[in-house]
């Protein structure tokens, strides 16, 4: 894959993940096996997140170069800071382990993108 190509599927995944997270906080946390009954708060939490994703995205496309390093950069940070959240979850016991493989593989997955845009000459 070349940079443009995981530049673009990283801000199609963050676009789709965090509308959907602000849009629907309840039926986006259902898909990773999220309880919003159970914490009621869920909500906020995944409005916070789908925000973030999709500023990330905006960052991204809409800026080159030097810039543009430093919004994947951030990304980046985000992306593998949710990587160690969602392990820790599993490990701790507060996520089930398929919420924890889900969000964690997710998360996994915009590390790998993010580092292929990074690795990767303009």
């Amino acid at each position: 894959m070349d940079r443009k190509s995981a530049i673009s599927a990283l801000a199609g995944l963050r676009v789709a993940v965090g509308v959907a997270s602000w849009s629907t906080p309840r039926v986006a946390g259902k898909l990773f096996g999220l309880d919003a009954t159970a914490n009621p708060q869920s909500p906020y939490l995944a409005r916070l997140f789908g925000a973030r994703d999709v500023a990330l995205a905006w960052g991204v496309v809409s800026s080159e170069g030097d810039v543009q390093r430093q919004w994947l950069t951030a990304g980046l940070a985000c992306d593998v800071a949710d990587v160690l959240a969602g392990y820790a979850g599993g490990r701790g016991g507060y996520l089930p382990k398929l919420t924890s493989v889900l969000v964690t593989v997710t998360a996994l997955s915009a590390v790998a993108l993010g580092a292929v845009a990074l690795s990767d000459s303009e």
